[in-house]
């Protein structure tokens, strides 16, 4: 009898083992769309961009406790390639990484894509000196769409439909860099390689995480150029303090301060006193700045997605609005320690792609 009871033991641990294993699809789906035009600089870059998206998905059926905890999300890789349509703007190619998130029954579909992207048709002075969306071939890709979506109707095929939304920037790391957005109509087919599988819930990962208040320190750096093209790339240092307070498995609001040191500021306070002298600017004045910010944190597993508002408190020179805001990721590779990516803008004019580092007590 014992022999018997070790023998269905063993037998359904293989068998759950395999049921929340994860399985592989793939998707490819056209697109096409209007360009979003968010500045002056733009409105003659019009035209209607098409393309194709291609992604390489782990579907999750419950092998992790987070799986169960957003519903089981897809994660994978993608490639991405648009053409805008339009002479000055040329054609873009793009690699990166992205979730599926599930909802109503796994009928509507959340996709959230970041990467990095190729220009074939950059700004340049002598070729193509109308194009002030983009100042350099390699750039920031972000993707985020909303589909109604059908699995496995016919012979593990399945389809989709909704509406896509992109963004190419180069976070001004070369100037000019309006940015460029595009909306899009999105058609697409997927075939899953496995069986349809069951998902398996995991009640322990709904239990409430109760944390105390944490205390962050982040250091980020890059490089970037002011609004004046051909200025020159300096580098950056942006120093930033930080509380949050988990409040969920998923959720952690944070409130703090940031000391901004930009080098491309500086010298772009030096330009403007030069070329304008009826504007009375002191080349010297302090091109430091401080900003306070709320934020709102997103844990999915190791990786978390951050977005933060930010209020200039001190700043001596004056260009840009007071509101700023960042959207990124953290990289949680140990308790405490994290790295970072973000983009830190003035509503849609990127400033700064920013490489971090931090602790979290």
């Amino acid at each position: 009898m014992k022999k018997w009871f070790l023998g269905l033991f063993l037998c359904s641990s293989v068998l759950w083992s395999q049921n929340n294993q994860d399985t592989n699809a793939i998707e490819v789906s056209l697109f096409r769309g209007n360009v979003l035009p968010h500045t002056t600089d733009l409105y003659h870059l019009q035209g209607h961009p098409d393309g194709m998206m291609v992604n390489f998905l782990k579907q999750t059926h419950g092998k992790e406790a987070w799986h169960s905890v957003y519903n089981f999300p897809d994660y994978g890789v993608y490639f991405q390639y648009q053409n805008y349509n339009n002479e000055f703007l040329g054609k873009v190619y793009a690699l990166g990484a992205l979730y599926n998130f599930y909802f109503l029954n796994r009928h509507l579909e959340l996709k959230i894509a970041q990467g990095i992207g190729y220009a074939t048709n950059p700004y340049d002075k002598v070729e193509n000196s109308k194009n002030k969306a983009f100042g350099s071939t390699l750039m920031a890709n972000t993707n985020i769409g909303l589909f109604f979506k059908k699995d496995n109707i016919y012979n593990h095929f399945g389809v989709y439909a909704g509406f896509l939304f992109t963004h190419f920037s180069n976070g001004r790391t070369k100037s000019p860099n309006s940015g460029i957005n595009t909306f899009l109509l999105n058609l697409g087919l997927q075939y899953n390689f496995s069986e349809a599988t069951k998902n398996v819930r995991d009640l322990v990962a709904n239990q409430k995480i109760v944390e105390p208040i944490r205390y962050n320190f982040v250091f980020r750096s890059g490089y970037n150029e002011s609004q004046i093209i051909g200025s020159g790339q300096y580098p950056f240092y942006h120093i930033g303090f930080f509380v949050d307070k988990r409040f969920s498995r998923k959720s952690a609001l944070q409130v703090g301060t940031e000391l901004f040191l930009t080098q491309s500021f500086k010298d772009y306070i030096k330009y403007k006193a030069n070329a304008y002298p009826e504007l009375n600017i002191d080349p010297n004045i302090d091109y430091k700045r401080v900003g306070a910010f709320v934020g709102y944190e997103l844990f999915v597993n190791k990786i978390s997605l951050e977005a933060q508002v930010g209020y200039y408190i001190y700043r001596p020179f004056v260009n840009d609005i007071s509101v700023y805001d960042r959207i990124g990721f953290k990289y949680h590779f140990k308790k405490k320690l994290f790295a970072s990516f973000s983009v830190k803008t003035h509503m849609f004019l990127a400033e700064a792609l920013e490489y971090g580092l931090g602790i979290r007590l």
